[in-house]
């Protein structure tokens, strides 16, 4: 495992790259950061992501939970995405994912966890500041650069809303539907205003796949062409990653 902390010019805000020889090391450390906020702090509010990259993530919460090692009693979630015109008792739907990978199996309360909603969006950054605000927030990339399903072009300002979903994004996520079934083309989604308010973010991203983005996120230019690098603006960012993930980045010098 390597670190290495990348200072901003104007040295207000830094990313932290955490480096693990594997993905199932780096999954890991990516569940314990999250244990460890929860079992530190009163009241946890914690921002949630989804897919496949997530999964060994929530794995390890069970069976922490199982183990009488964490309790999810006093914690709140936002989650960042859903997708639109998916009933929440859909299979697909993030709902469906978030109660079968983790809300099914641990003791937070079923008003403790929240969606954005299609249909009133901003009331979810409005429910997120009454909470006190997320403390940490988890993340994924995608192989364009989206955070949440901010896809190539959002803006920085931009807050909970409804977008439409690039093909190449529809693409990646069309295994997690039944054969034949398309994609939703909207989803509603927690902005880049929105993410960047997290007190904490956490990165994860693991395999070659992410190799070139997470170099393009962290070690390129900030703008809208990659979302996530709009994260380089953010005070308190690790990103926690295996070595596949991270065969492109520069090494610390």
């Amino acid at each position: 495992m390597t670190a290495q902390l990348l200072a901003k010019a104007e040295n207000t805000s830094a990313v932290e790259i955490i480096r693990f020889n594997t993905a199932a090391q780096a999954e890991r450390a990516a569940a314990a950061v999250l244990r460890r906020h929860i079992t530190q702090t009163a009241n946890s509010v914690l921002g949630l992501a989804t897919g496949r990259t997530m999964l060994p993530v929530y794995a390890w919460l069970r069976q922490w939970h199982r183990e009488g090692e964490l309790s999810f009693a006093q914690s709140t979630s936002f989650n960042l995405d859903e997708y639109c015109g998916l009933a929440s008792d859909d299979p697909s739907s993030f709902v469906s994912y978030m109660r079968l990978n983790l809300f099914d199996h641990v003791d937070m309360a079923k008003g403790r966890f929240h969606f954005p909603d299609q249909t009133h969006p901003e009331a979810f950054d409005a429910r997120i500041r009454d909470s006190g605000g997320i403390g940490l927030q988890l993340l994924g990339i995608g192989r364009n650069g989206h955070i949440g399903f901010n896809e190539p072009g959002a803006d920085r300002g931009s807050r909970t809303r409804v977008v439409t979903l690039s093909v190449s994004t529809r693409m990646a996520n069309a295994g997690d539907f039944p054969a034949g079934t398309p994609v939703p083309e909207q989803a509603v989604t927690m902005g880049i205003a929105t993410i960047l308010e997290a007190e904490r973010i956490v990165l994860l991203a693991t395999g070659s796949g992410k190799a070139d983005i997470l170099r393009r996120a962290f070690q390129g230019p900030v703008g809208s062409d990659c979302p996530a690098s709009y994260l380089q603006l953010h005070n308190h960012v690790t990103v926690i990653c295996d070595s596949a993930a991270a065969a492109q980045l520069e090494e610390p010098s």
